[in-house]
């Protein structure tokens, strides 16, 4: 009897912790072939002018599979790296390794599920089947209280309903040894100037640095859970200071089930809904499932309204001005500048300078949540999107504004501290607000 052999697709899901995928494969295969794909399509230049994946946030992916093929050789295994299209790269290594099947995670945003379907098809014309788990979610689908197409809209009552009639499931153990056929070719892991990047910069006035991988991930998360108190914080106080860990389950090299079982450890009375991380959690997931929902709505400039919001006549110049740090007001601009040289800006702070575009500017909100794309070092298609549609007016339920940080006049903001004025532009006297 000829031996069975799957192939585990790697895409979002770059750890072996609680991976369905790489578990339930070693169950039911005599080996396994690890393939992670480096695809064009993501380092390409869009329509926009901006880079789908800047270079900060492609280093973190770069050191992400090369932990991930480290952590697979320490289990005896090894990780199969191409750069191509997957459509092509798949279906070749499949046949060169005699595949039976293919296991992938399901994604949710246009972009990647069309991927995913001309994959299928490729296999699907030498008869494989491209096997869909869901993997990203910290409730699983077949755990909610309603079907997909009848999930709330309102986020208030996605969160009470599944709260009180769903369970997060325990995380998935991780294997203890992995076999691989004989790969004479694993591939190399590409540099950044392949993918036709520079090397990012790293700004000595950042206050964290990120590495990429389920190693470093883990370490951040037990950092986190021994010196936070996750505690619900007294009104007008914040005991939950930032997780860092939004770069890490974007690209799956942490599961968000584990940091929910973790952070339950610690939670003051036992209840999800006193920590801001859980709520950080429960916003991943119900926006991947209205993402599921809905579709491609959430990046349609008018999104779930009649119309798009009202543009300034000159909203390409404001624009411009916008993501670089040059709008005359300090606040918006120490953020900007903060993001584009580190790639990561708080949660409050993307809300602020979201708000500001839109509504002082009035300016393509899609332009901002692309500029976003670009520069995030934890860009996620359905957080990212969701998030600026919601700022923006025009979600599907934007009730739920009340659930984002109260946004105050950017001009108000406070601008003496240490914070805003190391971020500031040498030339920011001179900025004038258009």
């Amino acid at each position: 009897m000829s031996e069975k052999t799957i192939l585990v697709w790697f895409r979002n899901d770059l750890r072996i912790h609680d991976n369905e995928i790489l578990l339930e494969a070693t169950k039911k295969a005599d080996k396994i072939l690890p393939v992670y794909c480096f695809d064009p399509f993501y380092f390409k230049t869009t329509t926009l002018g901006l880079q789908k994946t800047g270079n900060i946030r492609a280093r973190f992916l770069l050191e992400s599979v090369a932990d991930l093929r480290r952590n697979l050789q320490k289990l005896g295994g090894e990780l199969i790296v191409r750069t191509g299209n997957p459509a092509d790269i798949i279906p070749q290594v499949a046949q060169q390794y005699d595949v039976s099947e293919v296991y992938h995670h399901r994604e949710v945003a246009f972009e990647e599920t069309g991927i995913s379907e001309e994959v299928e098809t490729a296999l699907w014309r030498m008869k494989l089947n491209l096997k869909h788990f869901i993997g990203h979610t910290l409730y699983h689908k077949e755990d909610l209280p309603f079907p997909i197409k009848d999930i709330p809209d309102s986020f208030a009552t996605f969160k009470k309903k599944v709260e009180r009639d769903s369970d997060v499931r325990p995380c998935i153990e991780t294997p203890i040894h992995i076999t691989v056929p004989e790969i004479s070719e694993p591939g190399n892991i590409p540099m950044l100037a392949d993918l036709g990047l520079t090397e990012p910069i790293d700004d000595n006035r950042a206050d964290f640095h990120y590495h990429g991988g389920e190693t470093a991930a883990l370490q951040q998360l037990n950092a986190y859970i021994s010196t936070i108190d996750l505690a619900p914080a007294q009104k007008g106080k914040h005991n939950d200071g930032p997780s860092r860990l939004s770069a890490w389950i974007s690209l799956g090299c942490l599961s968000q089930r584990m940091v929910y079982h973790e952070a339950m450890k610690h939670v003051n009375g036992g209840h999800p809904s006193s920590s801001p991380l859980i709520l950080e959690l429960l916003w991943r997931d119900y926006f991947r499932f209205m993402f599921k929902k809905h579709g491609r709505q959430f990046f349609n400039p008018e999104g779930f309204k009649d119309e798009a919001p009202e543009l300034a006549p000159n909203h390409a110049g404001l624009f411009c001005q916008w993501k670089n740090g040059q709008t005359g007001v300090p606040y918006i601009d120490a953020v900007m500048h903060k993001l584009n040289a580190t790639g990561y800006i708080s949660n409050h702070n993307r809300q602020i300078v979201a708000a500001f575009l839109v509504d002082q500017l009035k300016a393509d909100w899609t332009k901002g949540a692309a500029w976003f794309e670009e520069k995030l070092i934890d860009y996620s298609p359905a957080s990212n999107w969701g998030n600026w549609a919601f700022i923006a007016g025009v979600a599907n339920d934007t009730r739920d504004s009340r659930y984002f940080a109260g946004v105050k006049q950017a001009e108000n903001l406070e601008t003496e501290s240490d914070f805003i004025n190391t971020w500031l532009p040498e030339n920011s006297s001179n900025l004038v607000v258009a």
